[in-house]
């Protein structure tokens, strides 16, 4: 009756025909499932190292117009600051051309080729600032999703307009 399966597939299908007498089936599947589910896994886990992933760029700018203008701030300094503060593997000095800093006239730019945070980068640059002692005057704010400016606070305007309401 079974002489021509293999060996295996004859105690299987004898496993499984003892089984169903018994009506055990459902209790046997349970115990196989996770089995069949880890094979599915380590395959698919296979397939996925193979492919390429894909690079990230983000490119973030840093607009330091109006400090630049009032010569309060060099932008060359800020950007010698940014390449010697970044982190990159959990060490400073260690951009390895995968995290680059360029400078425009009034402008900074980050362009990192691994993951980068916007935030990181923000807190950098108020670092910078309280470094310098222009914390107390300048502000960084987002513009876009990938931009900041560096504003002055605009608290000398509010008072005088506060007094000029008073009079």
């Amino acid at each position: 009756f079974l002489r021509g399966f293999p060996f295996f597939v004859s105690l299987s299908f004898l496993f499984f025909t003892f089984c169903f007498s018994l009506k055990i089936f459902r209790f046997t599947l349970v115990l196989f499932v996770p089995f069949l589910k880890s094979c599915k896994r380590a395959v698919k886990a296979g397939q996925k190292s193979k492919g390429k992933k894909k690079k990230v760029q983000t490119k973030f700018t840093i607009d330091c117009t109006h400090p630049v203008e009032d010569g309060i701030m060099k932008v060359a300094e800020f950007e010698h600051y940014l390449e010697e503060r970044i982190k990159f593997n959990g060490k400073t000095n260690n951009l390895s051309g995968v995290i680059v800093v360029d400078k425009d006239k009034n402008k900074v730019y980050v362009t990192a080729e691994v993951p980068f945070s916007k935030r990181y980068l923000k807190y950098l640059t108020k670092k910078y600032l309280k470094k310098n002692n222009l914390r107390d005057w300048l502000r960084v704010v987002a513009t876009t999703k990938d931009a900041f400016e560096l504003r002055y606070f605009q608290i000398n305007n509010e008072e005088e307009e506060d007094e000029e309401d008073n009079d």
